[in-house]
């Protein structure tokens, strides 16, 4: 046979929203509406160059119900394009996928065939000495091994297997189509394409099984270089395996640690510096940045009372950047003193603070909590009176506000002891 490419894709969202920069008035608005559309014709453009033979798309195409019609309109004219390229295009859909309606009824051109929802599906390119075998889903929710029911090898022809599936389980993802690798093993296919994990991961290589990731991080949580997977077949087997960036602008979690800063000055130039290390391994795509202020700091206290004016001087820094954004600023320095010697005072402050470090933040002990923190919020002085975390039930915004509220509680008790 002759040597032929194809591309595994899955996960693209399309037309689904960054999350993290809409709120600010310098960010990047049509970059951010419009990443997950270029993604996607980059990873087109690259196709019909490198005249691969078929592009495989692994599950949620889609991020659920479009807004409008133009979404599946962008779709079918990439789709298009392919097709005058001679590619051809194979489809499982995801959980994303079958919660949409309207995709339902998308008439697609002849070059792209999507699989089954009844039961696996396998497709034969006899030309080629490929079968494909899918199966798409019929519902949002799926909880039963779905490889169970796929066919066994067919030793005709190479043999690839397309799911939409968290295996037996990955960080941040619903539980959906359970399996493990030895399901998948157990098929004895050459090549395994996986859908629904968001960060790329090579599995097992014999055979190959392959989350590609996502092709546009968005939000902060997507870190690094997304795109897609470029798999090159001669002598009827997989002769490699390679990830090609496709995104259009990058997430990153930048933690600077400000140990060694005594000033001010010491902190701007340890932020600048970390923001250049940051944005020249973002290959030249614009830069989101989350920045996270750790380690013991002699500022420490200085950074939590006056934490608004930190704010600004930072934001100003990244300002500074062209083609760099900032998603948001932690600060989680930790005071040079002990805990234990600020909690041996009896002050209201001190108070929430033993109550907020005794906290499990899971929603049945924060709610618990919640009468007894805003009863010691009533003793506290006016400035710290209105603190989030007090007011609001929700779990994972309180979650997310402890460490904050916490430190400030600590610098509070710092500035007293200082005075």
């Amino acid at each position: 046979m002759i040597p032929f490419k194809f591309i595994h894709t899955a996960d693209i969202h399309l037309d689904s929203p960054l999350k993290g920069l809409e709120a600010h008035a310098d960010a990047p608005v049509e970059e951010i509406r419009g990443a997950c559309r270029r993604a996607f014709i980059n990873l087109v453009d690259f196709a019909i160059t490198e005249q691969v033979l078929f592009l495989l798309i692994a599950g949620d195409l889609y991020d659920g119900n479009w807004k409008d019609y133009h979404t599946g309109l962008f779709f079918t004219s990439q789709m298009g394009r392919l097709n005058s390229a001679g590619i051809k295009v194979f489809i499982v859909s995801g959980n994303h996928d079958a919660a949409s309606q309207i995709s339902k009824s998308l008439p697609l051109p002849d070059n792209v065939m999507v699989f089954s929802v009844k039961e696996p599906e396998s497709i034969t390119l006899k030309d080629a000495g490929v079968i494909i075998h899918g199966q798409s889903y019929a519902t949002r929710i799926i909880t039963e091994n779905m490889v169970k029911n796929y066919p066994q090898r067919d030793e005709n022809y190479l043999n690839i297997g397309m799911l939409h599936t968290s295996l037996n389980g990955r960080e941040g993802h619903e539980s959906y189509a359970p399996c493990s690798e030895d399901d998948l093993q157990s098929k004895g296919y050459d090549y395994w394409a996986l859908g629904h994990v968001h960060q790329r991961e090579y599995v097992a290589e014999h055979p190959w099984i392959v989350f590609p990731g996502n092709i546009q991080g968005r939000h902060c949580k997507e870190t690094g270089a997304k795109g897609a997977t470029l798999v090159t077949v001669e002598d009827d087997e997989i002769s490699s395996v390679e990830h090609i960036d496709f995104d259009v602008l990058r997430w990153a979690i930048c933690e600077i640690d400000l140990s060694t800063c005594n000033s001010a000055a010491d902190i701007h130039k340890q932020v600048k510096t970390a923001i250049e290390q940051e944005e020249a391994s973002a290959d030249n795509d614009p830069l989101a940045l989350r920045l996270i202020l750790t380690g013991s700091c002699p500022l420490h206290n200085d950074l939590h009372a006056r934490s608004g004016q930190w704010l600004e001087d930072l934001h100003s820094i990244v300002a500074g950047f062209q083609g760099v954004w900032l998603e948001t600023i932690k600060i989680r320095t930790k005071a040079k003193i002990t805990l234990s010697e600020l909690l041996q005072d009896d002050s209201p402050v001190a108070s929430l603070l033993h109550t907020i470090d005794a906290v499990n933040p899971d929603e049945h002990d924060i709610s618990i909590l919640l009468p007894e923190l805003a009863d010691l919020a009533t003793k506290l002085p006016p400035a710290l009176q209105n603190i989030a975390l007090l007011q609001d039930s929700q779990s994972y915004l309180m979650e997310e506000l402890l460490p904050d509220v916490r430190e400030l509680l600590v610098a509070r008790l710092l500035a007293r002891d200082n005075k």
